[in-house]
């Protein structure tokens, strides 16, 4: 279900049940929760997660889940919670290409990426209304930030899904292609960002994360950004970059 493939730097990680539009029950979950701590210890410089087939990942696989004896916060607490921190904290930039159905968990996988591209087709926001069971995995968080309590709860009650460009044009992801393109250009970034100064985007990454989980003022964030350039200026790459701007030639950058 889980493929994991590296080459020059890049990890791609592919949700492969395309039968199933890629939902994921409680093994899916630990396959990728694998795939991703084994792209951590390869040391990749970069991550691609894309799904294979018409969708994205059309959330939880509940075909054989038994609402009566369901063990709800084994999947999410125990399960999905511990790999989107995972995911999230991945040690180098992370890049999502998204198509078709991107909800319930799907969603919450493009919530714990960095870079997130969708096809303008796609569809984003809350199923749930049709279950009795409420939006999960960071969803209302999201929601919430970017399109503020009343249209947060406009999509919650009425089921309605947003298109890939409608969820870009509200800032919820970074761009919005053709469905037969989002893929490359994804994969592009992806393989962009392995050839670039690693810890620089650490640098940022963690900074970013600080600014949205902890709101820091401009002089607190001001202070992390110091501190992080400080950091880097002990490293090869910012001593390369240096020089590859005062020798008027593209810097090679080693992640290091």
């Amino acid at each position: 279900m889980i493929d994991l493939t590296i080459a020059d730097g890049v990890a791609e990680i592919v949700l492969n049940a395309p039968d199933k539009r890629n939902a994921l029950d409680e093994s899916g979950l630990r396959e990728l929760d694998a795939a991703y701590a084994d792209a951590e210890q390869s040391g990749v410089r970069a991550l691609l997660l894309r799904g294979e087939g018409r969708a994205f990942c059309a959330g939880r696989d509940i075909s054989h889940v038994d609402p009566a004896t369901d063990d709800v916060p084994g999947y999410l607490d125990e399960l999905l919670t511990p790999l989107l921190r995972r995911m999230a904290s991945f040690p180098a930039p992370t890049f999502a290409a998204a198509q078709g159905a991107c909800l319930g968990v799907g969603l919450g996988l493009l919530i714990a990426t960095d870079v997130v591209y969708v096809a303008g087709t796609a569809k984003i926001g809350s199923p749930f209304a049709a279950l009795g069971a409420t939006l999960d995995s960071g969803g209302h968080a999201l929601f919430v930030q970017r399109l503020g309590a009343h249209k947060t709860l406009d999509l919650i009650y009425t089921g309605r899904l947003m298109t890939g460009d409608e969820a870009v044009a509200a800032g919820l992801f970074s761009q919005a292609f053709p469905e037969d393109r989002v893929q490359d250009a994804a994969s592009a970034a992806a393989r962009q960002a392995a050839t670039g100064a690693t810890a620089a985007f650490l640098a940022s990454k963690m900074i970013v994360a600080r600014l949205r989980d902890e709101r820091m003022n401009l002089w607190q964030a001001m202070a992390a950004e110091s501190l992080a350039q400080t950091q880097l200026s002990q490293t090869e790459d910012y001593r390369e970059g240096f020089a590859a701007f005062q020798q008027k030639r593209p810097p090679v950058f080693r992640g290091r």
